[in-house]
């Protein structure tokens, strides 16, 4: 979804100028047997242990590929927050829920891994954008995904951020979304709506009011059930934004397109003050 960005800007010129200084770049550490499962790590300079992002990146299950969002993580270990950008297996190669479990795993392998490159696992935040946005809301809602790994998302996150995520989705209309789905049998179970509790991890859910690749009610109705259980979800809905716009706009030379660096940092530093509170 990013090769929607103007041809000024494409992906690689926003990953090439992206910030490097001080920041450890390591990339392709493993977390599983697969060609898919190997992950890059963008650590801060500075006072360590450093708060963890975890980013999953979009591409309808389908496309994608971590050294893509070097511009994300970059912007993100620049805050002082330790990146962590894993890749994951897509159809057609797998369906639902195999993405999930990908992602899970690359969960608990931060977890168990992170404090060897100056990351606090004791302060991990999940992230993503699109269908990475999908990934993470799953995996924060629905416990058994991370409980396959000996975790439990409401020990375990400090908080999820999602940006442009597609979370209420049916009647599906789309025949290759229905083969992705089908091994779900009761779709409703491939909805992170159908997982929202009160007792979630706080969550931060952004979209652009332009965006017709993934409807901005998704956001709207995921944030109003998590609050209606008395969960903790602030909710941000960006005038004239579609749906490249809200992600490009965390690299430095495009923040002008939309607030998305500064609310998505705001949410960390607001959330990590409580989670490194925590005893």
């Amino acid at each position: 979804m990013l090769s929607a960005l103007s041809a000024c800007s494409p992906v690689s010129v926003l990953n090439a100028l992206a910030t490097r200084t001080g920041i450890t770049e390591t990339r392709d550490v493993r977390y599983g047997p697969g060609d898919r499962h190997g992950l890059d790590i963008y650590a801060p300079g500075g006072q360590s242990p450093s708060p963890v992002v975890i980013f999953i990146y979009g591409g309808g299950w389908k496309d994608g590929d971590k050294a893509d969002y070097r511009f994300v993580a970059a912007s993100l270990a620049a805050r002082g927050y330790l990146t962590v950008v894993p890749d994951y297996r897509l159809f057609p190669a797998v369906r639902f829920p195999v993405f999930l479990q990908d992602n899970a795993a690359a969960v608990a392998w931060t977890k168990a891994n992170i404090g060897r490159y100056g990351g606090d696992p004791g302060r991990i935040f999940l992230m993503g954008h699109s269908a990475g946005a999908y990934n993470v809301a799953m995996l924060t809602l629905d416990k058994q995904w991370l409980a396959a790994g000996g975790m439990d998302p409401d020990r375990d996150i400090a908080g999820t951020i999602g940006l442009a995520g597609p979370y209420d989705f049916l009647p599906l209309h789309d025949p290759e979304l229905e083969d992705i789905f089908g091994p779900a049998g009761d779709l409703r179970l491939s909805q992170p709506i159908a997982f929202a509790r009160g007792n979630a991890p706080p969550m931060f859910l952004a979209a652009g009011t332009s965006d017709t690749t993934v409807l901005p009610r998704n956001t709207e109705h995921l944030a109003a059930a998590l609050r209606r259980d008395g969960g903790t979800a602030e909710q941000r809905l960006y005038p004239g934004v579609n749906h490249t716009k809200i992600i490009a706009a965390m690299s430095g030379l495009l923040r002008w397109l939309a607030p998305s660096m500064d609310d998505v940092a705001g949410f960390l530093d607001r959330v990590d003050d409580r989670a490194a509170a925590r005893p």
